[in-house]
């Protein structure tokens, strides 16, 4: 592996609903198995927290987007059992239409196999590793969480892979989704299951070739609290190298986007010349570990996405992960075919507008006369800035939404809509927008809001996806 190449900017993305464990507690009367866990919105998913992790990444590294020319997704849980989404996280992304793809699923284990991809690209590569497993309520479904993290390698990195080790072993059953479930499910034989995890995720961190004494954090995996710990008897790690890379507590059981938070955690907390270690574990199963050199300290954005969540009672975690709420809500109207959407995707995920090259007017869309001048021109291409004010709003209940947006009001109840004034080019352009993760009675004219990348609605099967607007 190059010497020289490295991790340059990192991201992290967690939804900003939490449950916490009291809440379980008080729902099932037993102890919680995490303190707490994030919970999706019913307009987020593994893509919309991809978007927003590796945006996160890019907006904080040296390189536009369009330098990008790989990009590693990870997730057991894509939108889609059978569907590419790596294309729709480059459109949204504004990378380039050549850039090259890797998809790793199925396993936990995917986001170290992501991380590897990206390490090993030879120009700037992004990896990122998003996750939202369900699970029964009264099991699996009382720790489930759900995140993101991005990690950008070029070359010039802080943080370099230096080494990477495989380990696997037919064991079956430990953690798996049936075709056609939605639920992570396992044959709960406790001894088996932790035996297999440790022994191959240990196994995999011993073969790594880095001093123990230089290692001060660990990312290992963790379905629970617990888990990483007792990998660690296994390891010449003490208790607090293997805290300061565990997260399960704060974002849940994230799939395999908990270990590659914990990462994000255990760079957060390292100085230079140190040593930070991830060890993903895949059922099937197998095990991979990374060890990373820290060059020089680097602060990630992982406490901010952290922070700021609005704790949410049990009832209301269910019904925005669709799990419970399955009343009828009135509707009417018809939507946009697919082929206009996808002709109108450089404006719904990045505001592509039009500058009238006479007059200088903004177009959006960029379709049609000139707003001002009124000439039919070939507009010249300008985006707008994913901010801007709300000169107008209102709130869509009950009855009042085309039938699209039916299944989000079963889940979310009612949504505020606006219309945003933006101003880019001298100019602004006014446009309708859905709003999302605020209090609809506390919007209000003259607010500020930005963007962010979520689901629309789903049709015949397929997602829109676009960008909805959040009060800053």
């Amino acid at each position: 592996m190059s010497s020289d190449r490295g991790i340059v900017a990192t991201g992290a993305f967690v939804p900003r609903l939490r449950l916490d464990g009291d809440e379980i507690e008080a729902a099932w009367g037993t102890s919680a198995p995490v303190a707490r866990a994030a919970v999706p919105a019913a307009d987020e998913d593994t893509l919309t927290m991809a978007v927003a992790a590796g945006r996160d990444a890019i907006e904080s590294s040296r390189f536009e987007a369009s330098a990008v020319d790989h990009l590693a997704v990870a997730t057991t849980t894509p939108p889609l059992e059978e569907e590419e989404f790596g294309p729709r996280a480059v459109a949204a992304l504004g990378l380039e239409a050549d850039s090259t793809l890797a998809t790793s699923t199925q396993s936990t284990v995917a986001g170290a196999d992501a991380l590897r991809s990206a390490a090993r690209a030879d120009g700037p590569a992004l990896a990122v590793v998003a996750d939202a497993p369900a699970g029964d309520p009264g099991e699996a479904g009382q720790r489930v969480g759900a995140g993101a993290a991005a990690f950008l390698f070029a070359a010039g990195g802080a943080v370099a892979l230096t080494d990477a080790a495989t380990r696997s072993r037919d064991a079956p059953g430990i953690r798996f989704r049936e075709s056609g479930s939605e639920n992570v499910d396992g044959l709960d034989i406790t001894t088996y299951e932790r035996e297999t995890i440790r022994d191959l995720v240990a196994e995999a961190v011993e073969a790594l070739d880095v001093p123990a004494d230089a290692v001060t954090g660990t990312a290992l995996h963790q379905p629970t609290s617990d888990i990483p710990h007792r990998i660690a008897r296994a390891l010449p790690y003490d208790a607090e190298t293997i805290t300061r890379g565990t997260l399960v507590d704060e974002v849940g059981d994230a799939g395999a986007a908990t270990p590659a938070l914990g990462l994000l955690a255990a760079i957060d907390a390292s100085e230079s010349a140190s040593h930070v270690v991830a060890g993903c574990f895949g059922s099937g199963a197998s095990a991979t570990a990374l060890a990373f050199e820290v060059r020089e300290p680097v602060q990630t954005s992982l406490s901010a996405a952290l922070d700021g969540g609005v704790d949410v009672p049990y009832a209301t975690a269910l019904r925005e992960r669709g799990t419970i709420g399955e009343a009828e809500v009135a509707g009417g109207g018809a939507h946009v075919s697919l082929p206009s959407w996808q002709r109108s995707i450089p404006q719904r995920y990045r505001l592509e507008a039009g500058q009238c090259p006479d007059c200088g007017a903004v177009a959006f869309p960029p379709e049609g006369a000139c707003p001002d001048c009124h000439e039919r021109v070939t507009f010249e291409s300008v985006s707008l800035p994913r901010s801007g004010e709300i000169v107008a709003s209102t709130v869509i209940g009950q009855g009042g939404a085309p039938p699209e947006f039916v299944p989000q009001q079963r889940r979310d109840g009612p949504f505020g809509v606006a219309i945003v004034e933006a101003t880019v080019a001298g100019d602004s352009a006014r446009f309708p927008v859905q709003l999302t993760d605020c209090d609809l009675d506390e919007v209000s004219v003259g607010d500020r809001v930005e963007a962010r990348f979520r689901r629309i609605y789903s049709a015949e099967g397929v997602t829109r996806y676009g960008l909805k607007f959040t009060p800053q």
